[in-house]
């Protein structure tokens, strides 16, 4: 296999054939190079189509073959775009779904390109710490001009055909086509070029001139937000090499980046995290015949903001959704927030009027138990106390018709406990969104000790529908993130108490490339919710280790950005963090009456407190079996809590520095301010 022959009267096809997206795996590019060898030998072939299937022309490299001596073997993907340049005949590129990365590099070597309007056009090398590797930062160039061309492999976003060839100066494609008959449209193409000569080549065009200010100021604008990312700078470099030098030049420039990219621990990191989240879904134990339960109709529990997200991302895969509540205000409020937020995606360019009409229509409300009572599935998504999910769970179980999958959305409680609310534990799940939810990819599926087989598969199957990245964790008190989350922002705390500053923390987290530090993230997400959690477990464990500082906080309403005030000062109706010096005067005041020694710390010590309360935590709960796998514990990370990508999650960050590392540290971190935390 690796792609598939035929002829059509003088004219050959060649049909790239590694499902699911036909990735140019070593024998893919080997079964290509033999048939593209053999139209070549044929006197009766007179043009040569090379396409996909209606799903994919390619999505470039096998990613679980790099590193390896396949990435290297005869035909390489450059041996394989070498040869098609060097043909004597037309080599067509025909372009349905995908066609991104090396598959992209392939095509733009092809003579001519023919693209469906709808295709996916994208190099997203950089999305794995690495540059297009086979010309394409010198083609691309050449075909769609700088500017497009910065955006494009800087950043890894695909834009469709059609929109490509709506921008100026574009010369992509030969034909843009709207039809289905695509194999048609390129069989009467071929047959008006095959005998043009010379055979077009765009690593004959000379590139477009333009100003070297282009680089400078993609380069400043990446050091805004680059976070400490290398692939994206030295993308610009191999571009800029398109502009300064021959087209053979600016190909050993880009290799040698290229090749640079490939063994840096950040590229490494970011493949492990691109690997780690196509393994998540997959369960051991769940066998392939269980049958995943008919979702046609959800219901939702609870019409604040977390309910409205979950409600939203179900009609966003068109599934007509209800949303309970017994306050008629908070449904209203519901409405008018979903509606503004579907508004605000119009108004963006990202939603048609249409569909903002269509995805609104599908969610209505309701405050009486007896209308959800069809629902398939049902998220509970109400206050996170034990006694409201009973009354909630229980009113579920004497409505609810039979095989309906009865879910929670609870970030900390005990699911074993909630599923005994109900006659039917078989079919209660724990189903945690995290906010807001229909923007986040990340959906922790809690498995309880009685939850089905075909209730789990229902949900990993779903969250592929509604497009979350799924991870399954055991019932503990907090999962796999909120549990982890602990002790990371216990760490945070005790740094305050040792003569830190929220800022600082927070830019030394920031800096190691975190999207949000923890005194921001928790402003951001309410300290009122940390708290009350804070609350339930001293009740429960008496003895547990926490700082008051955050309760201090919290006790005179200093909530976060809803309040104005936390951590930080705001603004009214501006999110930007302004230092506090109530809340510097409120550490100090509270290290002198607890008798804390102040000490200067720096900023590597945070982010190792910080980062190996996580991993620590981590191995915990991998060693319990709440996690099926580390690299799961670091995609619920990479997916929910902003930890920084090139770093490829705490345990792998940790696994690389090693472990026998992180128990050194841990031994000097227990002598210190609130060692016995590292218990």
């Amino acid at each position: 296999m690796g792609a598939q022959f035929d002829c059509k009267d003088s004219l050959a096809i060649i049909r790239i054939d590694n499902p699911p997206v036909n990735g140019l795996s070593h024998a893919s590019r080997a079964a290509i190079a033999a048939h593209l060898s053999d139209a070549q030998a044929n006197e009766h072939i007179k043009a040569i189509i090379l396409t996909g299937s209606l799903k994919a022309f390619s999505g470039g490299a096998d990613i679980k073959e790099f590193g390896t001596e396949k990435t290297y073997a005869k035909p390489s993907l450059p041996d394989l775009i070498g040869q098609i340049e060097s043909m004597s005949k037309p080599v067509i590129a025909l372009i349905n779904g995908v066609c991104m990365g090396g598959g992209l590099e392939l095509a733009l070597a092809c003579h001519y390109r023919l693209a469906h309007q709808d295709a996916l056009i994208a190099l997203p090398e950089v999305k794995l710490g690495l540059l297009p590797g086979a010309g394409g930062t010198q083609r691309l160039p050449r075909v769609v001009g700088y500017p497009l061309a910065l955006h494009m492999i800087t950043t890894g976003q695909a834009m469709k055909a059609g929109e490509l060839c709506d921008q100026p100066g574009v010369s992509l494609f030969e034909q843009v086509y709207e039809t289905q008959e695509s194999l048609e449209i390129a069989l009467n193409f071929a047959n008006q070029i095959a005998d043009l000569r010379p055979l077009p080549l765009i690593r004959a065009q000379s590139p477009v001139a333009v100003s070297p200010d282009i680089f400078a100021q993609a380069r400043a604008a990446l050091a805004q937000k680059s976070r400490g990312l290398l692939a994206p700078l030295r993308c610009i470099d191999a571009i800029e090499a398109c502009s300064l030098s021959s087209f053979d030049q600016g190909l050993q420039t880009e290799r040698a980046l290229f090749q640079e990219l490939l063994n840096s621990d950040q590229s490494k990191a970011l493949r492990h995290a691109f690997l780690a989240e196509r393994l998540a879904g997959k369960i051991e134990g769940l066998q392939a015949e269980v049958q995943p339960r008919r979702i046609q109709s959800i219901a939702v529990i609870g019409a604040g903001t977390m309910g409205a997200g979950i409600a939203m991302s179900f009609a966003n895969a068109g599934y007509p959704v209800q949303i309970l509540d017994m306050q008629s205000a908070a449904l209203e409020s519901a409405q008018k927030r979903i509606r503004q937020l579907y508004q605000a995606a119009v108004s963006k360019g990202k939603l048609s009027e249409k569909e903002c009409e269509a995805r609104c229509q599908l969610i209505s409300t309701t405050s009486d138990y007896a209308d959800i009572a069809d629902a398939d599935l049902v998220i509970e998504a109400v206050f996170e106390s034990m006694d409201v999910k009973e009354a909630v769970f229980k009113a579920l179980d004497s409505v609810m018709k039979p095989g309906a999958i009865l879910a929670s959305n609870t970030s900390t409680l005990d699911l074993n406990r909630i599923a005994l609310f109900t006659q039917r534990p078989e079919d209660v799940v724990g189903l945690h969104f995290f906010s807001p939810a229909h923007i986040m990819e990340l959906l922790e599926i809690v498995r309880g000790a009685q939850t089905s087989d075909a209730v789990l598969a229902t949900c990993l199957q779903l969250a592929k529908l509604i497009k979350k990245i799924a991870v399954v964790a055991g019932v503990c008190d907090g999962f796999i993130g909120n549990r982890m989350l602990e002790q990371y922002t216990k760490q945070a705390a005790f740094l305050l108490e040792e003569g830190c500053t929220p800022q600082q923390v927070d830019r030394a987290i920031e800096n190691f490339g975190f999207a949000m530090g923890p005194f921001r993230m928790n402003d951001l997400a309410g300290n009122d919710i940390s708290w009350a959690i804070r609350k339930r477990r001293r009740e429960q464990n008496p003895q547990a280790l926490y700082s008051r500082l955050g309760d201090l906080l919290c006790e005179q309403a200093r909530y976060g950005q809803k309040t104005n005030a936390g951590w930080y000062d705001y603004r009214e109706g501006e999110r930007k963090a302004i230092p506090s010096a109530w809340v510097e005067n409120l550490i100090q005041t509270h290290a002198t009456e607890q008798g804390f020694l102040q000490r200067a710390i720096e900023d590597e010590e945070i982010v190792e407190r910080l980062v190996f309360a996580l991993a620590n935590e981590g191995r915990k709960i991998r060693k319990e079996g709440i996690a099926m796998r580390a690299s799961d514990i670091d995609i619920v990370y990479l997916k929910g809590y902003g930890f920084p990508k090139h770093h490829g999650g705490p345990m792998y960050y940790t696994e690389n520095l090693g472990w026998d590392y992180l128990d050194q540290k841990i031994a000097v971190f227990a002598q210190g301010h609130r060692g016995e935390s590292w218990n």
